[in-house]
């Protein structure tokens, strides 16, 4: 079993190098770590130079000058050599037994592509803001491994690429600068016959720094995720399902914005949750691309 770890990053030297030195310490090395520097200048390139001695397996550069998460993917999936890729974020690091876990669920579920499990760590946030932070940042499954029907996201991911027929660039690069490019790639991948799994132990962390932590990126964060769902259903060309799912958006609306405001003075506890859906219920509404928070590429350091 050959294993490409990628890692797509674009500006986080202590991300990344955080990122690299928790799969330098798997139980299961991986073949091969492919690290996507997406920035224009290529600072990650001294970074990755300096760190080779202490690799315990190749780590490849490529520099993908594109802006863009699609971009910085698909330059990634084109290095790798690996039969199986597995996804780690440059804001995330993976738990010692993580590949080995991966790989001991892809083969016991029969699954082409498993998920794991995610705790988000906020550096700085509390109260109301902080439940909703590590509710964005979190990502919860079953309590044992098993198949699942829905996928998540790409950030701790490990697909057989083997099993699919994919283009050059499997990632839609209209969505580099928004995200979401992961619902695109796997409904492809699901329409190919996909077999999802969940893999209890193939856990990481998720750290989140103080920018990305503010309200108005934690609404950006939940809107982008709400608008996932009806933008998926787009591009795969069903217009009953978007009406569906702005029926949905619209409900979640007018059903959790008033509890949410009433839970914001009364029960403060629950309050992160049902704002969390009042948020994505209207990212499901209002889902065209003229309303898509941009997160990626250049529009992080873009003037506003």
């Amino acid at each position: 079993m050959s294993i490409s770890v990628i890692i797509p990053t674009f500006r986080r030297p202590e991300g990344l190098e955080r990122a690299l030195r928790s799969v330098f310490g798997q139980s299961r090395l991986p073949d091969e770590i492919v690290v996507v520097d997406n920035a224009p200048e290529a600072p990650a390139r001294d970074l990755i130079a300096a760190l080779q001695a202490d690799a315990p397996c190749p780590v490849i550069y490529v520099h993908e000058p594109r802006s863009g998460v699609s971009s910085a993917r698909n330059a990634g999936f084109a290095a790798a050599k690996g039969r199986f890729i597995a996804f780690l974020d440059d804001d995330e690091t993976a738990d010692a037994g993580w590949l080995e876990a991966f790989s001991a669920t892809a083969k016991e579920q029969d699954a082409s592509v498993v998920f794991g499990p995610l705790r988000g760590k906020a550096v700085d946030s509390n109260g109301i803001r902080g439940d909703l932070t590590l509710r964005l940042y979190s990502r919860v499954g079953p309590t044992e491994d098993c198949r699942i029907e829905e996928p998540y996201g790409c950030g701790n991911s490990f697909i057989d690429r083997s099993a699919f027929d994919l283009p050059n660039d499997p990632f839609d690069e209209r969505m580099n600068l928004s995200g979401g490019e992961d619902d695109v790639f796997f409904l492809m991948l699901s329409q190919q016959g996909a077999r999802f799994a969940w893999s209890v132990k193939a856990s990481g962390i998720e750290w989140v720094d103080p920018k990305r932590s503010n309200w108005r990126y934690l609404s950006a964060r939940a809107f982008a995720f709400g608008q996932g769902a009806t933008q998926t259903a787009r591009y795969a060309g069903k217009p009953a399902k978007v009406l569906f799912w702005m029926g949905v958006g619209l409900g979640q609306v007018m059903i959790y914005a008033p509890m949410a405001a009433l839970a914001a003075l009364f029960m403060p506890r629950k309050a992160a949750g049902l704002i969390n859906r009042t948020i994505q219920g209207a990212g499901k509404l209002f889902w065209i691309d003229a309303f898509q928070p941009r997160f990626y590429g250049q529009s992080l350091t873009a003037p506003s």
